[in-house]
C-alpha cells in the first residue's frame, strides 16, 4: 500500500494570493488528474489523500508556478495571516474603523496576537504592521489609478484616521505624493506576493 502524505485531504499552498492563483492551481491539479473538492486562497481540498509519488509531482508543478506546498505549521500560520490581510484590504472586507487588525487577525486565527506577531517577524523579517501598511499602499495605488474615489474616500475605505495619515504613509513607502503617483504613466504596482519589503 502506498504511503499517504497525511490523513487530511486539505493541502496548504504558499503564495496563493489572488483569484488568478486559484485558476492556475485548478488547472495544474486537473493536469495531474487530482480531483479537487474546493480551492480557496492558500488551501486546496482534494477528494482523497494523495500518495507520496503524486505529492512529489505536485511539488514540482507548484514550484514552477511560484507556489509551494506548505508542510511546516509555522509557515502555514504566516500564509494564513497574509491571506487574511490581503483579502481584508484588497477585497474590501475591512469594515471601516470598527476593529483594529490585531483583533481581527487574533479572532480569525484563534491565536494570541503577540505570538502571531513574533512568529511573523521572525520568519518574514518584517512586522505584521509593516505588511499591512504595504498592502494598504498597494490598494491605494490601485484605487488612485481607477480614479473613481477621492483621496479622502480612499483613506476612509482603507481605515485611515485621516487623509494626512494616508498621504504620509504613501509618500514614505512610494517616495511620491498621491497626486504625483496618479499622474505617472507607469503605475508602479507590484504583484501582491512580492509586497514584503519597501
Amino acid at each position: 500500500m502506498k504511503k499517504l502524505l497525511a490523513q487530511s485531504n486539505l493541502l496548504h499552498i504558499k503564495n496563493m494570493i489572488c483569484d488568478r492563483c486559484i485558476r492556475v492551481i485548478r488547472e495544474e491539479f486537473e493536469e495531474l488528474n487530482i480531483k479537487i473538492l474546493n480551492v480557496s486562497l492558500g488551501e486546496v481540498e482534494t477528494a482523497m489523500a494523495l500518495p507520496n509519488v503524486t505529492i512529489n509531482k505536485l511539488k514540482i508543478v507548484l514550484e514552477k508556478n511560484g507556489f509551494e506546498l506548505i508542510e511546516d505549521k509555522r509557515i502555514k500560520t504566516i500564509e494564513d495571516i497574509k491571506n487574511f490581510i490581503i483579502n481584508t484590504i484588497h477585497k474590501d472586507e475591512f469594515s471601516n474603523h470598527d476593529k483594529n487588525f490585531s483583533e481581527l487577525i487574533e479572532k480569525k486565527l484563534g491565536l494570541e496576537y503577540h505570538y502571531l506577531s513574533t512568529l511573523f517577524s521572525s520568519l518574514e523579517s518584517i512586522t505584521i504592521e509593516q505588511y499591512i501598511i504595504l498592502q494598504k499602499i498597494e490598494r491605494a495605488k490601485e484605487l488612485l489609478k481607477y480614479g473613481e474615489l477621492t483621496l479622502s474616500e480612499i483613506a476612509y475605505k482603507l481605515g485611515y484616521s485621516s487623509v494626512q495619515h494616508l498621504s504620509n504613509q504613501f509618500k514614505k513607502v512610494t517616495g511620491f505624493s498621491a497626486s504625483q503617483f496618479k499622474s505617472l504613466t507607469d503605475n508602479m504596482r507590484r504583484p501582491l506576493d512580492k509586497v514584503t519589503s519597501r
